[in-house]
């Protein structure tokens, strides 16, 4: 038992290994938490009639779960840095299935509003979070296809639970319903129970051996290591820095002060590494995250109005209730392929990530401009597929793309995403009624999409920005003076830079020294 409970210790990223049992895992979070809220629709008309309350009244029941979701992402992180990823994914189960449990007891719409709006939603934000967290540590080459599969679960669950779960609710009524899927969605726990956390620890270095006596020695020693052999330049000429050229037993005269300087130095014990704060705002600071965060909150705009408006759109057209609910499971079929290869793609790297995001974006961008075009059921359909594959592509891969190099990297991937997913929850409470207000203003349909294409195209401009800001941040280190350089968008260390100014500085001296002595002139 104990050696389940302790972390799995590589040398590297395993891209496997006990990661394809976090992949699991993270698929049936997705199944109990998106896939049950997509899902939740088919309970509107039971919970109308039973509550006597309007349309609008009932639909704050899922957009106070979101926005609570997404509102303490915060917390999911500094709690998941805390204590592990696993205990709270296993909270966040409790809660869920508390929440769905209790509401099946309500006796008015604001006890739901407490119990599936707070309750589940800050039960989704403690699995759904960690979970994403913890796989993308998991894998490296395969992070984007890995992640992208696994998130097909909500996909999935759409599909099936929308059909099962209106079967259920005409056979044993929406209260029997809900306490079933909550008894269901006590899964979770088993889910987070197999995440073990995991440790990178690279093998130890061989320790150096005493240094010699003979400083001079050493020191040239390190150079014939470390730098390109200055007698192997194709001159003829024979530098005085080459062992060649220094004297068999150099005794140099050193000060009493001088060693113990350096006994000071070589006796100083490593400083202690310091503890990672459980929530680094130091994030904020980064332009490139801060244009990917403001992508996130113009992009969510335009996730919710298909979802919400396809149905409604479709039925002002003249096209049969029946009919219209297949583009919803047509929607979730193509998602799942979408989803798919978006993770293929970006697995094979053939350019930036952060481009290909963007060209996923547009065409998501061009699907919700489609929509008011279209005048019949194919029509409808085809935009229906069309944004279900481009959604895929996006949502699959949003979160994800955090923990790229261009953005804020794995290291504070945690911290990243928690931030990000904050500043998305304006959108996410934001956004449908803002679609509803056009709708109602226009009384036309058509206007929820051009608002939410807007939006998106907003969220479009925004990740072009990522790498431009990322080059500028790295051009501004170096000219504030700060010895770090930027080699494709990542930050080299000072030693590097040392090594190669040094190189250069005394190229440049021997060149002169030789220039100034003719006896060293070549005949």
């Amino acid at each position: 038992m104990e050696g389940c409970n302790r972390a799995n210790v590589y040398t590297k990223v395993p891209d496997g290994g006990w990661g394809w049992v976090v992949a699991g895992a993270f698929f049936f979070v997705e199944v109990f938490t998106y896939g049950v809220i997509k899902s939740f629709g088919v309970f509107f008309n039971e919970l109308m009639g039973y509550f006597n309350e309007s349309n609008s009244r009932i639909s704050w029941i899922i957009s106070i779960c979101v926005f609570v979701m997404t509102f303490t992402a915060p917390l999911s992180t500094v709690l998941s840095n805390r204590f592990g990823h696993r205990p709270v994914v296993m909270v966040g189960g409790i809660l869920i299935s508390t929440g769905m449990i209790v509401a099946s007891f309500a006796r008015s719409v604001v006890e739901m509003y407490v119990t599936i709006g707070v309750i589940s939603g800050l039960g989704y934000c403690l699995t759904f979070l960690p979970t994403v967290t913890i796989l993308s540590q998991y894998f490296e080459k395969r992070r984007s296809l890995v992640t992208a599969v696994a998130s097909t679960g909500e996909c999935f669950a759409v599909f099936v639970f929308a059909p099962a779960i209106t079967t259920l609710n005409n056979l044993i009524g929406w209260r029997y319903c809900l306490l079933m899927v909550g008894a269901l969605q006590l899964n979770i726990v088993v889910c987070g129970s197999l995440l073990r956390p995991i440790v990178i620890k690279p093998p130890d270095v061989a320790k150096s051996p005493a240094k010699p006596e003979n400083l001079e020695n050493t020191y040239m020693l390190e150079n014939e290591q470390t730098l390109t052999s200055i007698d192997s330049i194709d001159s003829g000429v024979e530098l005085s820095t080459s062992p060649k050229n220094v004297p068999a037993n150099p005794k140099p005269e050193r000060s009493p002060e001088t060693q113990s300087e350096r006994k000071e130095i070589v006796e100083q014990p490593e400083p202690e590494l310091k503890a990672q704060p459980l929530l680094d705002f130091s994030v904020l600071k980064n332009p490139s995250f801060i244009s990917y965060a403001f992508f996130g909150l113009f992009a969510t705009l335009g996730f919710f109005a298909p979802s919400l408006y396809i149905i409604p759109l479709s039925l002002s057209l003249g096209i049969d209730k029946d009919l219209s609910a297949y583009m919803l499971s047509a929607m979730a079929i193509s998602e799942v392929f979408g989803r798919i290869s978006a993770g293929w793609i970006l697995n094979k790297k053939p350019m930036r990530k952060i481009y290909i995001e963007l060209v996923f974006v547009v065409l998501l961008c061009v699907a919700l401009i489609a929509f008011p075009f279209a005048y019949n059921f194919s029509g409808l359909m085809a935009c229906s597929v069309f944004f279900g594959c481009m959604l895929g592509t996006v949502t699959g891969t949003h979160i994800p793309l955090i923990a790229e190099d261009d953005i804020v990297g794995i290291e504070k991937m945690s911290s990243g995403v928690g931030v990000y997913v904050f500043i998305q929850s304006i959108a996410g409470l934001a956004g449908p009624p803002l679609g509803g207000v056009l709708v109602d203003w226009t009384q036309n349909y058509g206007s929820a999409f051009y608002s939410c294409a807007a939006g998106m195209a907003l969220g479009a401009l925004f990740l072009a920005l990522v790498r431009p800001c990322k080059r500028g941040l790295c051009k501004k280190k170096l000219a504030a003076g700060q010895h770090h350089i930027c080699q494709d968008g990542k930050e080299l260390p000072v030693d590097f830079l040392e090594m190669d100014l040094g190189r250069v500085e005394g190229l440049s001296k021997s060149c002169q020294s030789l220039n100034q002595s003719p006896s060293n002139a070549i005949l």
